[in-house]
């Protein structure tokens, strides 16, 4: 078994690491605080890289990498430090671990909200500074029951949030772009159509979003302005979800009377940093995460994220593509397969300059997910192409999206005589090449082109032509290939109608170069050739 190498440039726990030593076929290197420099000379070495948030994978190092580099793992949630568009140029998957670090980041946001409601760090510091009777006086908090609470974002942690709010009697209002209202209505969420509406309710604002171009500074000056005098904001999330010079502002004017913050947009913030001044505010140091079982989950799950990829070809919690675990890839294995061929063999046969990419699945394929079957055919079309090799299932759908090709799958309603069929269409303004194959047992055949019915072998070197229907035709073309040395392993044909316009595939043993195309084109009845390597 080939040896895949792993190294791990931040702290995990020692059972992740552990893991990957017990796998057969795994090496494992824990080299730690690598600078930039460091890791570009060492990434080529390395099919699978682990960090948490201190190293950054920056695209220098991807790009060393590249060929060689396939996954790029962060133990926790956030993915700020690893340059994504590159790593998915570059055809490298990059996994987190959104579920490890879940109950600990809510709770540590919960005990936030509370500290807040009630002034915890700051009753705490009168006490400890001989203060006792002044922070009796000072400290009046609110209760956390009958208030609105907006949570932006309800993900694993924001759900985790809503429920332990519940049990305090919370009302729930929620703001979140991909959640069902079925779903909302199933945990008693209060689902609003805008942020703006979601934060004018709240008493109470929890932020559990990823950091974004549409959620820097989520929280701004104009929306805080919106909210209700007095209102309480928690941050554990990402820094920069909040523009901290609006919450300054608020809490000058009294519209905001507290706010907690375990991430900040500068980490760790400067000695100026203005916030750090005022009373009404509860900090802690990025310690969302910060709990032994959560590090121990993280560690070990994106240990055992890691080497499922490097050994199985499985995919977890993606960020840069679908999903497939190892039993999915099994089923749809045989399906990329095809599609890929498909795909390959359009390039190469199709029209030039397309702007239309279609994909039609009818069977029971198309009671799969297909979302990475289309991707493989996508990827088959484009990498033989004049990206030249470079597409992969990660970046096939923005390459074909910068070529201005539109990119579409169907699942038509109509009988089949086969039990599966996937047929790839490549448009080019009016002009258009449609390709269907299916699996005869476990062999992949070509069993359309265009109108014809035909059953080939996708595979190898081909020979693709069209011939008027008359005798001696194959014959001529059979006689020059013999001549040239070449011999035929298998030949389809197929004919719309007696006399009419043939489609024949050679499966030839060697390739036919641009002469011999040449020659065979002047041979009476041949209307067109092309070579074909799959």
């Amino acid at each position: 078994m080939e040896t895949r190498r792993v190294l791990v440039a931040d702290p995990i726990a020692e059972r992740g690491i552990e893991l990957l030593k017990e796998a057969e076929g795994i090496e494992v290197d824990v080299k730690l605080g690598l600078s930039e420099s460091e890791l570009v000379e060492l990434a080529p070495n390395y099919e699978g890289i682990i960090v948490r948030s201190g190293v950054k994978i920056t695209g220098p190092v991807i790009e060393a990498g590249s060929g060689v580099l396939r996954a790029i793992g962060r133990a926790g949630v956030g993915v700020d430090n690893i340059d994504i568009p590159t790593a998915t140029k570059h055809g490298v998957v990059v996994m987190n671990t959104p579920a490890g670090n879940t109950i600990s980041t809510a709770e540590h946001a919960f005990t936030l909200m509370m500290s807040l409601a009630r002034h915890i760090p700051q009753a705490h510091q009168s006490v400890t500074d001989g203060r006792f009777k002044e922070g009796r006086k000072a400290y009046k908090g609110v209760e956390l029951y009958n208030k609105t609470l907006a949570i932006l974002g309800m993900g694993r942690i924001g759900g985790e949030f809503a429920r332990r709010a519940m049990g305090f009697g919370m009302r729930v209002v929620a703001y979140d772009p991909y959640m069902a209202a079925s779903k909302a209505k199933n945990m008693r969420v209060e689902l609003c159509a805008t942020v703006d509406e979601a934060v004018k309710q709240a008493d109470f604002i929890t932020l559990h979003m990823p950091k974004t171009p549409e959620t820097t500074h989520l929280i701004n000056a104009e929306r805080i302005e919106l909210m209700k005098p007095g209102v309480r904001i928690v941050n554990c999330a990402r820094g920069g979800l909040i523009d901290e010079v609006a919450l300054l502002e608020g809490l000058k004017s009294g519209k905001v009377a507290g706010a907690a913050l375990d991430v900040f947009e500068d980490e760790p913030p400067s000695a100026d940093y203005e916030l750090l001044s005022r009373e009404e505010m509860v900090f802690t140091p990025h310690l969302g995460a910060s709990t032994e079982e959560a590090q121990e989950n993280v560690g070990i799950e994106i240990a055992e994220a890691i080497r499922d990829r490097l050994l199985h070809g499985s995919v977890v919690n993606a960020i840069n593509m679908p999903n497939l675990d190892e039993d999915t890839l099994k089923e749809i294995g045989p399906y990329l397969s095809l599609a890929e061929v498909l795909g390959k063999l359009a390039s190469q046969i199709g029209p030039t300059q397309p702007d239309a990419f279609r994909i039609d699945y009818v069977g029971t394929v198309s009671d799969i997910d297909t979302t990475l079957v289309t991707r493989s055919a996508l990827k088959g079309y484009l990498e033989t192409g004049s990206t030249s090799g470079s597409a992969n299932y990660l970046n096939a759908p923005s390459l074909a999206e910068d070529r201005g090709i539109r990119v579409t799958e169907s699942r038509p309603a109509e009988t089949c005589e086969f039990t599966d069929l996937l047929t790839v269409t490549v448009s080019s303004g009016d002009e258009s090449m449609s390709l269907s194959g299916t699996f005869f047992g476990s062999q992949p055949r070509l069993v359309k082109i265009q109108e014809h019915n035909i059953d080939a072998s996708p595979e190898g070197h081909l020979l693709v032509f069209k011939n008027s229907d008359s005798p001696g035709v194959v014959g001529a073309l059979g006689q020059l290939l013999g001549s040239k040395g070449i011999n035929i392993a298998s030949m389809a044909l197929s004919r719309n109608k007696i006399g009419g316009e043939a489609v024949s595939i050679l499966n030839i043993d060697s390739a036919a170069d641009e002469q011999l195309i040449t020659e065979i084109l002047k041979l009476d009845g041949i209307r067109s050739a092309q070579s074909v390597e799959l």
